[in-house]
């Protein structure tokens, strides 16, 4: 029996091309338009790439960027038209690669460079490897001239990362923490400012890490009231007698600079101002056991 060119047509049609949003398939550019190009996927239509899901940055010549001919893996991007017809994408593919390292170097607790390119009432948004980013106003280290950060590069950290909703929420102010704590040592005489009085402690900031200095650790003699010898914005200097990276927790002590109990309260400015020198003078013998 001769099989027609009518017969293949029908055969053709009875083919089944089952494809769908998602699914990742291989396929050669042959034509192009000044939109786009026509891929060969297989199906009984050829699959239309759009210019602008061609890669996550604006392409200008379209068969410069993908050769003619040159195979390539393509995610499909909608359903088949009435005459079978599907849009692919390389864009989508390459932010697939994207939120796969993102999500690997959250796992490992990694930082990430950004690029600030927006301002909003709540902070700014970023460009992270082609995906948006947001970092809240309260985890940047500049919270003032919020404009002035678009267009400069900031090392971030991940608050949250949820790729099923395309959330990506970050930290610059983590990472200042986690730089500053690494470089800190237990023993260390460190300056800070007081930003914080509670009955039971003074919160210390150390060039944006947090510090507690409590209020057992002020003085060697009672302290009655913590808000007769310290002000918010205060300078202190302190020595670190803690310091658990893990939990993001420092604690201060005062009390190992005295020279007998109950100095702090009576020499706060001298005892300050002498406290380089009687930290180095003391050594090793000023650590608590």
């Amino acid at each position: 029996m001769s099989f027609s060119a009518d017969d293949f047509a029908k055969a053709l049609e009875q083919e089944s091309y089952d494809f769908r949003p998602g699914q990742i398939v291989r396929g050669k550019v042959f034509e192009y338009e000044s939109n786009g190009a026509y891929v060969d996927i297989g199906g009984k239509s050829p699959a239309f790439l759009p210019k602008s899901e061609a890669a996550l940055t604006p392409v200008e010549n379209l068969s410069e960027f993908l050769p003619k001919g040159e195979e390539r893996e393509f995610a499909i991007v909608s359903q088949p038209n009435a005459e079978g017809q599907v849009k692919v994408s390389l864009r989508q593919l390459e932010l697939l690669k994207v939120w796969d390292e993102l999500s690997e170097k959250q796992r490992l607790n990694q930082s990430v460079e950004v690029r600030v390119n927006g301002v909003n009432k709540g902070g700014v948004t970023v460009d992270i490897g082609g995906l948006r980013g947001f970092i809240p106003r309260s985890h940047l280290l500049q919270r003032g001239d919020l404009q002035g950060l678009v267009g400069q590069k900031l090392s971030v950290s991940f608050l949250e990362l949820d790729r099923d909703r395309e959330k990506l929420v970050l930290s610059q102010r983590l990472v200042a923490q986690a730089s500053r704590m690494e470089a800190l040592q237990v023993g260390q005489l460190v300056e800070g400012e007081v930003v914080g009085i509670k009955p039971f402690g003074v919160f210390v900031d150390l060039d944006g890490v947090t510090a507690l200095l409590h209020i057992n650790q002020v003085s060697n003699k009672y302290v009655r009231a913590l808000d007769e010898l310290f002000h918010i914005g205060q300078g202190i200097s302190a020595i670190a007698i803690d310091i658990d990276e893990y939990k993001g927790r420092i604690s201060l002590s005062t009390k190992l600079l005295e020279n007998y109990p109950g100095e702090i309260l009576e020499q706060f400015d001298q005892l300050m101002a002498e406290a380089p020198a009687r930290r180095e003078k003391a050594g090793d013998k000023i650590l608590p056991e």
